[in-house]
């Protein structure tokens, strides 16, 4: 029976998989439907499918014992773990995201030949950077600060951390992708060969793990008691004896 460690980067790679999978599939659903156009309407609409899928990869991230699609989220707990977790996440997990969503951009391009490319850069990488890592700051600290609020009642705290990342995406939508994800990122620009651009390691790798590491550090001066406990309590299934 594979160990829970093997099991934890398995779930990585499927959710990542199916993450990149089912949002092109959801997308080309809802351009076929609703059309390319964004008005006010049109948006609202959009977020209200988009709030309820995210909620569903929450779920399905506690049904797989921790699996997830964002580095950024691994990252998170990993640098308020000890030396064996953060090296586990770094060397093991974050790279099983990163080859689960290359697979899935594969199996999109080869689904919907030319109809999706990934997030674009549409400023200079300095305005870039800072919206990529204003954004993610934000939904880190969104995120641990509804832990330290309500940690018992991960209903709501889901509903909303969900409806502040579509929130989020939308606001940072046409100038990087608001997409505040190394992993799909990256899957994106190596299936078109850019994934070793200064604007892809800037804009969609070192800004959001920087504002990742300012947010659990700035969180950490408030919220230092509680989130050592979610942390331990996260962790604590994946320790090797």
């Amino acid at each position: 029976m594979p160990s829970p460690r093997l099991r934890l980067i398995a779930s990585d790679f499927f959710v990542s998989f199916l993450w990149v999978w089912s949002g092109s599939l959801l997308r080309s659903l809802a351009f076929r439907i609703l059309g390319v156009r964004n008005s006010p309407g049109i948006l609202i609409l959009k977020a209200s499918i988009a709030v309820p899928y995210l909620v569903f990869f929450a779920w399905l991230g506690r049904a797989t014992k921790g699996g997830s699609y964002n580095p950024l989220v691994v990252l998170c707990y990993a640098i308020s773990g000890d030396l064996v977790v953060f090296l586990f996440s770094i060397l093991a997990r974050i790279p099983a995201q990163v080859v689960g969503s290359v697979i899935g951009v594969l199996l999109t391009n080869s689904t919907f030949p030319g109809e999706f490319h990934g997030p674009h850069l549409n400023v200079d990488i300095n305005r870039g950077t800072f919206t990529e890592g204003l954004l993610t700051f934000m939904i880190v600290i969104i995120v641990l600060s509804l832990k330290k609020k309500d940690p018992g009642n991960s209903a709501i705290r889901t509903w909303i951390s969900s409806a502040s990342k579509v929130i989020l995406h939308l606001l940072g939508s046409d100038i990087t992708g608001g997409i505040m994800n190394p992993a799909t990122a990256f899957g994106w620009a190596y299936v078109q060969g850019t994934h070793v651009s200064k604007e892809h390691i800037c804009v969609y790798w070192l800004a959001p793990i920087e504002a990742t590491v300012l947010g659990v550090w700035a969180c950490s001066l408030v919220l230092k008691p509680i989130s050592l406990t979610v942390h331990q309590r996260f962790w604590s299934e994946f320790k090797m004896d």
